[in-house]
């Protein structure tokens, strides 16, 4: 077929030109791929917009889930619900420590679950005021449950971060932070064979934040399982410092 038209045109531009007539222009037309890179912006711009609006219905499902918590807690007076909120620094932990202290024998389920729930609720969504919590579980509890506490709930709290970040995150990180991807990524690579003991490294170092290491662990291929125990591991040396003198504390404070 393609050896019939070649001749075909051949004896065409051979017949125009024996008759001196210029011969003709060949053109082709061209017809647009489906799916080219001029749709590209617009489903990633789609993808952005799914991803930002899933998160925030996530964070405002769990939301309404502490204020459940919130509301059915146990019954207290005006004094005391006025100390009932997130601690945002070392004033706002002890006062909650008194409140919660003087319903925790009663009310043990409760206390110890909306602690539990509130830490890994900061955690979950790179929430400051983690910290205090971990202040909080020394002077509530004894030092061995509440150095489990603050292991499991740090670990957990991490990897529902991590997971939130695989399934809708990963555009995002990309778009707003693309040179830190990078570079986490890079690194990820460079210790593939040991990532167990890298994530430990990053847990006890300032050199990437922790919020950053949890949404970006999923982007750049880092596994769950060491993740989650060299968080567990690592992430809770500076915590674990503050729960013994703390625990220690309780006997001054009452």
């Amino acid at each position: 077929m393609c050896v019939s038209n070649t001749e075909n045109r051949d004896n065409i531009v051979q017949a125009s030109t024996d008759n001196g007539v210029p011969p003709p222009v060949m053109t082709a037309t061209v017809e647009p791929i489906p799916g080219n890179s001029t749709n590209m912006p617009v489903k990633h711009v789609s993808n952005t917009c799914f991803s930002i609006t899933a998160l925030i219905s996530i964070f405002l499902m769990v939301s309404v889930m502490l204020v459940y918590i919130y509301f059915n807690f146990p019954t207290l007076n005006a004094d005391e619900k006025k100390f009932i909120k997130l601690p945002w620094n070392i004033t706002d932990a002890q006062n909650l420590g008194r409140v919660l202290e003087k319903h925790k024998d009663r009310h043990k389920v409760e206390v110890f679950v909306s602690l539990v729930f509130v830490y890994i609720f900061l955690q979950s969504f790179a929430i400051p005021g983690s910290i205090f919590l971990s202040i909080l579980s020394g002077f509530l509890y004894p030092f061995p449950l509440a150095l489990s506490l603050v292991c499991f709930c740090s670990a957990t709290g991490a990897s529902v971060c991590y997971l939130i970040s695989f399934f809708l995150g990963r555009g995002l990180v990309y778009k707003f932070f693309p040179e830190q991807a990078a570079k986490y990524a890079a690194l990820v690579l460079r210790h593939k064979h040991n990532l167990f003991s890298y994530i430990l490294f990053l847990r006890v170092t300032p050199f990437l934040p922790n919020w950053f290491i949890n949404i970006a662990a999923p982007v750049v291929d880092v596994p769950i399982l060491p993740f989650y125990f060299g968080t567990f591991i690592g992430k809770n040396s500076p915590p674990c410092l503050l729960v013994v003198p703390t625990n220690l504390m309780n006997r001054k404070l009452q």
